[in-house]
C-alpha cells in the first residue's frame, strides 16, 4: 500500500480528539469510531488514510473493520477495486455516507456494506429488493435533517421514528442506526441541540421494541469541525475528512 508521512500523524491526533471527548463524557473511547471521509481524494489516498487506521487498529487489538465513506456513486465506484481486496477480507467496511437517488441504488450496492443516508422509502425499497435479490442483508442508517436547514437532506425529526420503523420492517435490510450532519452555526448550543435530537430518535426508536429496530444503535454525526460536541452527545461513528487527508483537492476543470 502506498504511504504518506503526514496521514498517519493527523489520523492519530483525530482519535486523541475523539478519544478526549469521550472521556470528557463520561464515555469508553472505544464506543466512538472515526470514519474516513474520502470525498475528493484519490485512491492513493484513500488506501494510505486505510492503511493508518488499520495499524492504529492492530495497535489497539481492535478487530473491527477501519470505516470509509464516500458522499458521491461515481467516487464510490472509480475507487470500489483498489478497496474490493480489504472489503473481502473484513477488514474495511465501504459507508455511502451522501444524498444517494433511487436509480443509482444497483451502483452502490456493487460496493457499498452500509448506506447512511437512506431518506425516502423509495430508496429504502430500492435497495431492500436489489439486496433480497443477491442474497444478501444491507446495513443502512436513516439520515434525519436535524438542523432543519433546506441544503440538508433528511428526513423531519419528528417524522424520523416512524420512519425508520418501517425501513427496519424491509426484508434485506438490517437498520443499525442514524445519520444526520450537525447545524451550520457558530453557536455550540445550538449544534449539539441537533445530535441530542437525534440521540433522542434514536432511544425512541429502540424502546419502541418495533421489528427490526434492536440493531439501531449507531449514531453517525460529527465531523473535522464538530466532533467533540458529537461524542458528547452520544456519537459513536464521526465522519472525519480533512483533519486527516487535509484540505480537500480542487476538482479539475
Amino acid at each position: 500500500m502506498p504511504s504518506s508521512p503526514g496521514i498517519p500523524a493527523r489520523l492519530a491526533a483525530v482519535h486523541e480528539r475523539a478519544a478526549a471527548a469521550a472521556e470528557a463524557a463520561g464515555r469508553d473511547p472505544h464506543d466512538v469510531r472515526v470514519l474516513l471521509a474520502t470525498k475528493t481524494q484519490d485512491a492513493p489516498a484513500v488506501l494510505a488514510g486505510v492503511e493508518a487506521a488499520l495499524a492504529a487498529a492492530d495497535r489497539a487489538g481492535d478487530g473491527r473493520p477501519v470505516l470509509v465513506g464516500e458522499n458521491r456513486v461515481q467516487e464510490l465506484v472509480a475507487k470500489a477495486p483498489a478497496l474490493a481486496d480489504l472489503v473481502a477480507a473484513g477488514r474495511l467496511g465501504v459507508h455511502m455516507i451522501g444524498h444517494l437517488q433511487r436509480n443509482k441504488a444497483n451502483q452502490v450496492l456493487a460496493t457499498a456494506t452500509c448506506v447512511e443516508s437512506v431518506d425516502s422509502l423509495a430508496l429504502a425499497t430500492a435497495l431492500a429488493a436489489r439486496a433480497e435479490r443477491d442474497g444478501r442483508t444491507l446495513d443502512v442508517m436513516v439520515q434525519v435533517n436535524v438542523s432543519g436547514e433546506e441544503s440538508k437532506s433528511g428526513v423531519p425529526p419528528e417524522d424520523a421514528a416512524v420512519f425508520a420503523t418501517r425501513v427496519a420492517g424491509l426484508a434485506g435490510l438490517r437498520l443499525t442506526g442514524f445519520m444526520t450532519i450537525g447545524a451550520r452555526s457558530d453557536d455550540d448550543a445550538v449544534v449539539r441541540a441537533g445530535f441530542a435530537r437525534l440521540r433522542g430518535v434514536r432511544d425512541e426508536v429502540l424502546a419502541s421494541g418495533s421489528p427490526g429496530t434492536a440493531d439501531a444503535r449507531e449514531l453517525s454525526m460529527g465531523m473535522t469541525g464538530d466532533l467533540e460536541l458529537a461524542v458528547a452527545e452520544g456519537a459513536t461513528i464521526v465522519r472525519v475528512g480533512t483533519a486527516v487527508f487535509g484540505a480537500r483537492p480542487t476538482p479539475a476543470g
